[in-house]
């Protein structure tokens, strides 16, 4: 059995900015693992048939996982579209990721939807990881700060 997960955000930075911090590695790294672990990117090629891997360390334990995928659509500063799998064999099957970076007054709405949550991860820990890690990209990309 799976779920969908929806999430919506708005962010005061324009999607361009949004966008980067979902494409750069190390933007990734800072922002993508909820409170309590640390991320690794091993690769992302970013681009249609492109393969992605990213490691998550549980700081307390040290017990590591990873998930990875592939990229099925990429519409630079509006569309990313691919498959995730973790790395655990309790949870088989793919999820489907599409993320919308949507420009509004304000900046960028985010919507990401997950279709095919495998129910190893209960719904309102997955909500909560995610709420987590859009507070860290919130964190990143929203503050404007001048170079020196």
């Amino acid at each position: 059995m799976s779920y969908t997960v929806k999430m919506y955000r708005v962010f005061s930075a324009p999607p361009e900015r949004v966008y980067r911090a979902f494409v750069d590695p190390g933007a990734m790294a800072k922002w993508l693992a909820p409170h309590g672990f640390i991320a690794a990117v091993e690769y992302a090629e970013i681009r249609p048939g492109g393969r992605y891997r990213i490691t998550f360390t549980n700081f307390s334990t040290g017990t590591q996982h990873y998930f990875y995928g592939m990229y099925h659509e990429v519409i630079p500063n509006q569309l990313l579209r691919y498959s995730d799998q973790f790395s655990t064999p309790e949870s088989e099957g793919e999820i489907e990721v599409t993320v919308i970076f949507e420009k509004v007054s304000v900046g960028t709405g985010l919507h990401i939807i997950q279709v095919g949550y495998p129910d190893l991860v209960p719904p309102a820990v997955s909500h909560l990881c995610w709420q987590e890690s859009l507070q860290l990209l919130s964190w990143l990309v929203n503050p404007h700060i001048s170079d020196i």
